[in-house]
């Protein structure tokens, strides 16, 4: 019999709302999608020890809230961010002893593993500068859509750090390729928008005054659909990458009974027996 203690905490976390009382990025929360962006536009969005440990707090958070079911990571004054701030981060990082950098280095891939276990789907919408850590934020989202201008450069190498960075060496091969990502690591260059594109990196090439519509568009998609189900899918493709095909398909078994004792698998199916669209609940 479950105890009366464990009742209130089931019963306290139904329904929680995801905050927006945000001190270090931006964060709208509008028909189930949150829009988050860094908010230094003058100096192209760069991350700082504040705004790192913010963002990976939120994140950590998300899984928890019932009102968000998607996460659009936007641009802002025509940049994503220029990674690292140089005065506020890569300055004081030379002055500081092992133990504080291994404090901060973890703390950085903490922030990847919120965004990769935090349930609901990140869009990142990609316009101009996209670098270092800003790289890493638009690797470790689901979907990319970019404009024509957006760069896309991994340049640890180019400030005498290695590629290792943040998981980019496990990631970023599986999304395009490992020669492709050991360019990218190595020589710290820039990835165009047709490059991207090409490679798998980026889901969609749209103009600029496009790009927030687009991307919401898709987040709305992603919204009216079995939201659930979605977060079980996000689930599958982080743990699936160190199973083997037999674990996966059975991982994978398990996870598609345990959707199917949910109401918008009923819901689907009586929406295609009466000939209509199913309007799906997220349970």
């Amino acid at each position: 019999m479950m105890r009366p203690t464990s009742m209130f905490y089931l019963e306290k976390q139904k329904g929680k709302s995801m905050r927006t009382d945000v001190a270090h990025f931006q964060c709208q929360i509008s028909g189930g999608i949150a829009f988050v962006n860094l908010n230094r536009p003058d100096r192209k969005n760069p991350l700082t020890f504040e705004s790192y440990a913010e963002l990976r707090d939120w994140f950590r958070d998300l899984v928890y809230a019932d009102d968000v079911h998607a996460v659009v990571f936007r641009s802002n004054g025509g940049n994503f961010s220029s990674g690292g701030d140089v005065h506020e981060i890569i300055g004081p990082l030379t002055k500081m002893s092992m133990k504080e950098l291994l404090q901060f280095t973890r703390m950085t891939g903490d922030l990847v593993k919120a965004m990769i276990h935090c349930g609901k789907p990140i869009i990142a919408a990609i316009d101009g500068i996209c670098v270092g850590a800003g790289a890493i934020i638009a690797m470790a989202s689901d979907l990319r859509i970019a404009t024509p201008s957006a760069k896309v450069a991994f340049l640890f190498n180019r400030v005498g750090l290695a590629g290792c960075d943040m998981g980019a060496c496990a990631i970023l091969p599986r999304i395009i390729g490992q020669g492709r990502a050991a360019e990218l690591l190595y020589l710290g260059r820039s990835m165009s928008a047709d490059e991207g594109e090409r490679w798998g990196f980026f889901n969609n090439i749209v103009e600029a005054d496009a790009l927030e519509t687009t991307a919401t568009d898709m987040a709305k998609r992603i919204v009216s659909g079995p939201t659930f189900a979605n977060s079980i899918t996000k689930t599958m493709l982080a743990q699936e990458w160190s199973m083997t095909i037999d674990q996966a398909i059975e991982a994978e078994a398990q996870a598609q009974a345990l959707c199917m004792q949910g109401n918008d698998f009923i819901r689907a199916y009586d929406a295609f027996v009466a000939k209509e669209k199913p309007a799906f609940g997220g349970d």
